[in-house]
């Protein structure tokens, strides 16, 4: 099931990235604590992504789902009830699950939790529960050796998005055994889990907030020719962290450097292209990319016919998570778990109507096809945004030249207010 859902995850996502302290396959004793945005997409993502088995803490409404039940007793998952699922339980309602989870981390087992307590649309953590720091406490109690946890954070650049981007970030591994000798353990581990994952995210007090700063970085990682996730959550990080420190300092500088921030992606979003672009001057082609288009070519004929034969289940997840995913953070769960059953299904029947109506080869033919020609589709659907980016470029020379050396000086500009409260923050951080 991990090999199977590993892969389903590389086809959700366009790109995966997975870095940090990965831990090694035989790690064992360990809590997982990770932010937590999408459902059930997150707790698909740290468990295929890490090399190690885990057992995921989930809530007990989800053992409601009869195709999901099988699936979280497969992955060994463990109910838990949320006061908000009953706000009549009882303090020791969740004891035997905690004493269950205990067991499991003592026996050298892994857990992953998601101390939010649950899945949110805010621009920050929410506040932690201490479920985590308690059961590793209660393990240690009772006689747990080599206990140790670990943050991990998830990033995403369109989480609602099929086909966007995802990074899996895992943090220090902590050993129980360093906490001081005069702490709570159990609130030393969730305060420690806490620091962990805002060093490790890019967070902002207000959606406008986050969404400038995840800007900036963009525009500092082009300018260093890093598209990476990666890299964009390091920068994105730094320039939180200077944000924070010039708020103190000269708020009203912030706001303004915001604002043009805001006008210049606004000019690119009129213009239909991208500051990846403009940060290369307006190049759109060199030996890598001529090799890409080249493939793309090649391709186009089995992209046309999976987009053909696919588009409408490629609708119904879309169709079904407008129907009734009306919170932000169910859509990519909506959206998974109904294409995990549309196009499986869709294309089981298409094969079997090849079979049915066509002689032998023909079907054969037939079915290599409908198995193959969504790729195709895929690979074109995803630079369909970057090659409607670049053909803003491909205008006559003199309106190109125009539009860009504009775009490039209003760029050059903001670099050098950024650079300017860049300075200022490091001025007043020392």
């Amino acid at each position: 099931m991990r090999w199977l859902f590993r892969r389903i995850s590389r086809i959700y996502f366009r790109e995966l990235e997975v870095v940090g302290e990965i831990p090694t396959g035989d790690v064992g004793a360990r809590l997982f604590a990770a932010n937590h945005f999408n459902a059930l997409v997150d707790p698909i993502l740290v468990l295929t992504q890490a090399p190690c088995p885990i057992s995921p803490v989930a809530k007990s409404t989800l053992w409601k789902i009869p195709a999901l039940r099988w699936l979280l007793d497969v992955a060994d998952a463990v109910p838990i009830v949320r006061r908000r699922d009953d706000p009549d339980k009882s303090a020791a309602a969740n004891d035997a699950v905690f004493e269950r989870v205990a067991s499991h981390l003592r026996r050298g087992g892994n857990v992953l939790i998601f101390p939010e307590g649950t899945s949110h649309n805010e621009p920050k953590l929410t506040t932690l529960r201490s479920g985590a720091g308690r059961m590793l406490a209660r393990a240690r109690e009772e006689g747990g050796l080599g206990l140790t946890f670990q943050a991990v954070a998830l990033e995403f650049d369109e989480r609602d998005v099929f086909r966007s981007r995802a990074l899996v970030l895992f943090g220090p591994a902590r050993r129980v055994t360093d906490a001081p000798g005069d702490a709570d353990v159990a609130e030393w581990i969730t305060r420690t889990i806490r620091e962990d994952l805002q060093e490790l995210l890019v967070e902002g007090e207000t959606w406008e907030e986050r969404r400038r700063v995840a800007r900036v970085a963009e525009i500092l990682a082009n300018d260093a020719r890093d598209s990476s996730l990666e890299r964009w959550n390091a920068l994105g990080r730094k320039v939180e962290e200077a944000v924070a420190t010039l708020r103190s300092l000269d708020a009203a500088a912030v706001d303004e450097v915001g604002r043009e921030v805001d006008a210049y992606f606004d000019v690119l979003a009129r213009a239909g292209t991208t500051d990846a672009l403009v940060a290369r001057g307006g190049q759109i082609a060199d030996r890598t990319r001529l090799g890409s288009a080249a493939r793309l070519t090649v391709v186009l004929p089995f992209a046309l016919l999976g987009a053909a034969l696919y588009w409408l289940p490629y609708q119904i997840p879309r169709l079904v998570t407008r129907r009734f995913a009306d919170d932000p953070d169910v859509s990519s769960t909506y959206k998974l778990g109904v294409g995990l059953v549309v196009f499986p299904l869709w294309a089981a029947l298409a094969v079997t109507a090849a079979w049915t109506w066509l002689p032998t080869l023909p079907a054969a033919i037939a079915t290599s096809l409908i198995v193959t020609c969504p790729f195709a589709a895929l690979a074109w659907l995803d630079r369909w945004e970057t090659l409607a980016a670049k053909s803003r470029l491909l205008l006559p020379t003199r309106r190109r030249d125009a539009w860009l050396v504009s775009a490039s000086e209003r760029r050059r500009a903001l670099l050098a207010r950024i650079d300017e409260l860049r300075e200022a923050a490091e001025r007043g951080s020392a």
